[in-house]
């Protein structure tokens, strides 16, 4: 690594900005954060380029949804970045309306120059939804 440390807490401060801003869908604020050539991989290996990639991919699965941080671990990229993974659960309603919480969730961030170069998405979502339909047939 060459240069100064890149400060850690700087980054999970990014981090918890811009997941605050896409919760509230404030679309501009959390494109801000963004790195310019960002690459978003969401559930199922959705691609997504903007934010507004982000949320049209989002509103095919939910009505709406939230995080609930756990925690977040950050550590120094080789190339002077920032490497963040946030941990939680996620909360919401599905798009017929019912209620969800406690689906949990991994993202991994890299950041770069104070900005989100990638983010990776994974959470229990579909897992949730099998068992939520298996119950509704009987066969859970």
């Amino acid at each position: 690594m060459t240069g100064r440390p890149p400060d850690m807490q700087a980054a999970i401060d990014v981090i918890g900005d811009y997941l605050a801003a896409l919760e509230a869908r404030e679309v501009d604020r959390a494109q801000a954060r963004l790195h310019e050539g960002a690459r978003i991989i969401g559930p199922g290996g959705s691609p997504a380029a903007s934010v507004a990639g982000i949320v049209a991919n989002s509103s095919r699965r939910y009505q709406w949804v939230g995080k609930h941080i756990e925690r977040y671990d950050a550590m120094p990229a080789d190339d002077g970045g920032v490497i963040v993974y946030c941990m939680g659960t996620l909360h919401g309603r599905w798009p017929d309306g019912t209620a969800f919480d406690g689906i949990r969730f991994i993202d991994r961030f890299e950041l770069r120059e104070g900005r989100i170069l990638s983010q990776q998405v994974w959470n229990d979502a579909a897992e949730h939804r099998l068992r939520r339909a298996a119950a509704a047939a009987g066969t859970a």
